[in-house]
């Protein structure tokens, strides 16, 4: 699991969230990966350890990816989102959905951009 966490969360509902979240951003087409950002500080962490690349915060939840080259990455954005609702269930609520590009894949040659 991202950073080592269990993916039952250990008994806490943030990380358990977090990993149910980064499980369906992880299967968006165009998403090769999760980040934690610069300074790491994109993650969620629970007794297992980090769920990196997501980060439960009572306002909402921020998510980092790495996306691959060639797909609008308005589009990878909103399906992003849709996997946040998807893993909550559908429901919203008050929640805010932050999506970071933290890098692209430049999958023709296999460098990043």
């Amino acid at each position: 699991m991202a950073g080592g966490a269990d993916p039952a969360g250990g008994g806490d509902p943030a990380t358990a969230e977090a990993e149910r979240i980064a499980a369906r951003v992880r299967a968006v087409p165009g998403v090769v990966a999760l980040s934690a950002g610069a300074f790491g500080t994109t993650a969620t962490p629970g007794p297992g350890g980090r769920v990196e690349g997501v980060a439960v915060r009572a306002e909402g939840v921020e998510v980092g990816v790495v996306v691959r080259y060639g797909r609008p990455i308005p589009d990878i954005a909103a399906d992003v989102r849709a996997a946040v609702l998807a893993a909550r269930g559908g429901s919203a609520g008050p929640l805010d959905v932050e999506v970071r590009v933290a890098d692209i894949d430049l999958a023709d040659t296999g460098t990043r951009g």
